[in-house]
């Protein structure tokens, strides 16, 4: 049987859906699971009900707004002073937004904490992961990945219509998570994306229409109603399957820079993730917005170029 005794595990947005599922199955599994959510009441409901629900005690939560870039320093710096070892990062917080705002640092917001955190926090703790290895990171896509990936819009500057960025931020997040993936071969360290499925979960419920495409609009309406039966309840539990198996199975052990589906099998990178270039530029964005400690980014620091 599977277990992950002993093991540290960080799960970002874990306090509602998909990330709180993640979390439980984690749990249950007997790993220290830490929670990380942006309400403190939230996340302290989180964790008494994921303790009650596993049996397992050994569960916290640390409180960040990943749409901050101080609060992602500050959630690095927090887990780091108080764990000893981190073996699994789940980062599977996300943001549909619905209408084009900029962050406190200047980042569209649905970028910031769709890509942005993911590659600064799992830079921050790269050297406790890597301290730790073999340790895993799991980063969490979602929407419908697949198309173009719209480098001149990638933050909505042209034009901005919320599932759409959402859409883009999730391919991107895949192409800088295929690129971290290159950078860090043979360090003990993997890096995978899991697609969770479709989920009826608190970050879609209450979506303005306008944050549909246009021509979807109209049956906006319909689709709350029929949402919640299709995509509610077991199907939230079912999404977070595959990030889980990533985050704990045996049998996965070494395998890296891979793209499961939401039944945990490898499927194909979208062409957009494999085009080179998309890579190399979206890397180099998260660089350019998320500035990190560059020893972190040294190839001859991580041993594997990209």
């Amino acid at each position: 049987m599977t277990t992950l005794h002993g093991k540290t595990v960080l799960v970002t947005g874990g306090t509602g859906g998909i990330g709180k599922e993640t979390a439980r199955r984690l749990a249950r599994l007997d790993a220290r699971v830490v929670l990380v959510g942006r309400d403190p009441g939230r996340a302290r409901s989180a964790v008494e009900e994921i303790r009650r629900d596993t049996g397992n005690p050994d569960v916290a939560a640390l409180t960040a707004d990943l749409t901050r870039q101080r609060d992602v320093r500050r959630l690095a710096g927090e887990l780091t002073d108080r764990y000893a070892a981190l073996h699994v990062l789940v980062n599977n917080a996300g943001v549909v937004a619905p209408r084009r705002e900029l962050t406190e640092d200047g980042v569209e917001t649905a970028f910031a904490v769709n890509v942005l955190a993911p590659f600064m926090l799992t830079h921050l703790l790269f050297p406790v992961l890597r301290a730790s290895a073999p340790a895993r990171v799991v980063n969490v896509a979602g929407g419908i990945p697949r198309g173009r990936i719209d480098l001149d819009n990638l933050q909505g500057e042209r034009s901005y219509v919320g599932l759409s960025c959402y859409n883009q931020t999730k391919l991107a997040l895949m192409a800088m998570s295929h690129a971290f993936a290159e950078r860090v071969a043979g360090t003990g360290v993997t890096v995978n994306v899991a697609y969770p499925g479709h989920a009826y979960t608190s970050m879609n419920k209450d979506l303005a229409s306008t944050a549909y495409p246009v021509l979807a609009r109209p049956v906006v309406p319909l689709l709350r109603l029929l949402l919640p039966v299709f995509y509610g309840g077991r199907a939230v539990v079912d999404a977070s399957r595959s990030s889980a198996h990533l985050a704990s199975s045996p049998d996965l052990a070494g395998m890296h820079g891979t793209y499961v589906d939401s039944r945990s099998r490898p499927t194909p990178w979208p062409a957009s993730v494999l085009d080179e270039r998309n890579r190399a530029a979206v890397w180099e964005i998260c660089r350019r917005l998320g500035p990190v400690d560059d020893a972190l980014l040294s190839d001859r620091e991580w041993g594997s170029a990209g």
